[in-house]
């Protein structure tokens, strides 16, 4: 089956007209998408948008065979000339299933919010799912017969909707992921590539022609990410990022409680509420063993509260308790943080702090946690594929 993205643009395009944003300012030339749009085969045309013919042109194709137009969603605004020879638009009841005369299977598929998914399989039995804007599948319970060979969804707004399939399993390794509807919320140029990267999908240039069904390479995920970066700066937004597209995750929360801290339970609360409810939360600071076990990825957040828990059990703040073993005690305990990263099989994303970069500590204490910090960063950054420093919400890749 032969799909051709005549645009990958939001609902209103990238740039959208008359906004003065930085996105849009920026999208200009290859950065620049039509409103998404797809033609199968040449016969199935979901999405009618304007410039449709001219943008199947510029990519190759006519849309002079499409046998059927299929809409997704309500499409705000004027209304779009429907180019002659085209059958009328419109949209099909969920669960509905159309045979098309091209021999395409097309069936409906129920959304979390307005609008309709669309299912195609080909004549040869290739499989595409097509979602629209800012739409999820619902009632996803029984597990998929089989994974779709392609998915075309709105990944930025909407990454939960990977993340039903996958658990599923409609969605598996080898299931082609691309993002569309992308508008300017969506951060531009390496920014988008790097991000959907974490999630295994990609996005593509409008007029891009692509098979279903055939063998393209596994994207390549890192495995292990180390996210660092000062106070506020997004880094546990990002390494949350990176994780949400998956079904399960295990977040390993290494502050703990602190009874009678309004402040810190608010900094938690805030933390829990915008992760995405099937994640699980572990309390603790004994980290090597979970890297050790089998199970989902593992998002740590953050090693600079696991060195603060080892230098209390150690009693490396006191000068004398870190000169009579307190310094080996410690080295022993990040040896085996280090090597458990090393030889873990399980997704991690692990977050830390920069703490050497500002003003130097008035404490001997204070500067042993700093230069032990660096010290500790630098080893385990060393074992992980991909290392991210976060400035001012901006992320800056450094290894990977």
């Amino acid at each position: 089956m032969e799909l051709t993205l005549l645009g990958t643009g939001a609902p209103d395009g990238l740039p959208r007209p008359d906004c003065p944003c930085a996105a849009c300012a920026t999208a200009r030339g290859a950065g620049s998408r039509a409103a998404t749009a797809l033609l199968v085969d040449d016969a199935l045309l979901l999405d009618l948008t304007p410039g449709a013919v001219f943008a199947a042109a510029r990519a190759g194709h006519s849309l002079t065979g499409v046998r059927q137009v299929l809409l997704t969603h309500p499409h705000d605004g004027p209304a779009v000339e429907l180019p002659a020879g085209l059958p009328p638009a419109g949209r099909v009841p969920d669960g509905r299933v159309l045979t098309l005369i091209s021999g395409h299977r097309v069936r409906a598929v129920p959304m979390d919010a307005p609008g309709t998914g669309y299912e195609v399989t080909s004549p040869e039995g290739a499989r595409l799912l097509y979602l629209p804007p800012g739409g999820a599948p619902a009632g996803l319970t029984e597990p998929a017969a089989q994974p779709y060979d392609l998915v075309a969804a709105d990944i930025v707004g909407r990454p939960d909707a990977v993340a039903r399939l996958r658990a599923v399993g409609a969605a598996g390794p080898a299931t082609e992921l691309i993002a569309v509807h992308l508008g300017h919320d969506a951060p531009p140029g390496p920014e988008l590539e790097r991000r959907l990267a974490a999630a295994g999908a990609q996005a593509v240039p409008d007029g891009t022609t692509l098979t279903v069904g055939g063998y393209p390479a596994p994207p390549v995920v890192p495995r292990r990410t180390l996210v660092t970066g000062g106070a506020r700066s997004g880094k546990s937004v990002e390494a949350e990022r990176r994780l949400e597209t998956y079904p399960e995750v295990v977040y390993v929360a290494t502050g703990g409680r602190r009874d009678g801290d309004a402040e810190w339970a608010a900094r938690v609360g805030l933390h829990r509420e915008r992760r995405p409810a099937a994640w699980r939360t572990e309390e603790t600071c004994e980290v090597a063993g979970l890297l050790a076990s089998d199970g989902p990825p593992l998002l740590i957040d953050c090693l600079s509260l696991w060195l603060t828990d080892v230098m209390d059990r150690v009693d490396a703040w006191d000068d004398a308790a870190w000169a009579r073993g307190g310094e080996r005690a410690l080295r022993d305990r990040t040896r085996e943080l280090v090597a458990a990263v090393r030889g873990t099989r399980r997704t991690v994303v692990l977050v830390t702090n920069e703490t050497g970069s500002g003003v130097v500590p008035a404490t001997a204490a204070g500067r042993r946690f700093r230069d032990e910090l660096g010290r500790l960063n630098a080893a385990v950054a060393e074992e992980c594929e991909q290392v991210l420093l976060v400035v001012a919400g901006q992320v800056l890749t450094l290894r990977g």
